[in-house]
């Protein structure tokens, strides 16, 4: 749910322009508290910028605008023409593959924490859905880590390890059986 809410925020953002997290609340017939905390996350992921604040009821309100345009939801792909769909991907699976390549020739699969695995998979349409949340849950996650990560770097000592740039791709493709 989340990383579709943040979609949902982005789109909106990218559509209207500025708005606050009350507005977005309302138009996306979302939780405030839930729509401050997914903006909140994309201002630290420099997805959205603040733009200005108006006072309202005693507190101050806060405006963002998008700062990068949102990606393409499950349904938006769905409806692109499939031969759109296949050279896009095909792109930007080459793109991916040349950068895992690029950190294999330096040395980026040398730690410990480097990691890639392959399985296959047989699915009815209920663990495909389930596979997807499991995804998206994954992704978001993962932001959620980046973005803790990058909030600690203000604090750390001048002897700290180096930080590490890491990339994680997420491929899930499928075919229909007979």
């Amino acid at each position: 749910m989340s990383h579709r809410l943040r979609r949902q925020i982005l789109e909106r953002l990218s559509d209207h322009g500025v708005a606050s997290p009350n507005a977005l609340a309302d138009a996306l017939d979302e939780p405030l508290g839930n729509v401050s905390y997914h903006v909140r996350i994309l201002r630290e992921l420099g997805c959205v910028e603040l733009v200005r604040t108006e006072p309202r009821r005693g507190a101050l309100e806060h405006f963002y605008r998008a700062t990068l345009s949102p990606w393409i939801d499950d349904e938006q792909w769905a409806r692109l023409p499939v031969a759109f769909r296949r050279t896009t991907f095909a792109r930007t699976l080459a793109a991916d593959l040349e950068a895992a390549a690029q950190a294999g020739r330096e040395g980026g699969f040398d730690g410990p924490e480097a990691h890639l695995s392959r399985t296959q998979l047989t699915l009815d349409e209920h663990g495909r859905i389930q596979l997807t949340a499991l995804l998206d849950h994954t992704l978001d996650a993962a932001q959620r880590i980046h973005s803790e990560s990058a909030a600690r770097l203000p604090e750390r000592a001048p002897d700290a390890p180096p930080t590490i740039a890491t990339e994680l791709v997420i491929i899930h493709v499928g075919h229909q059986m007979n």
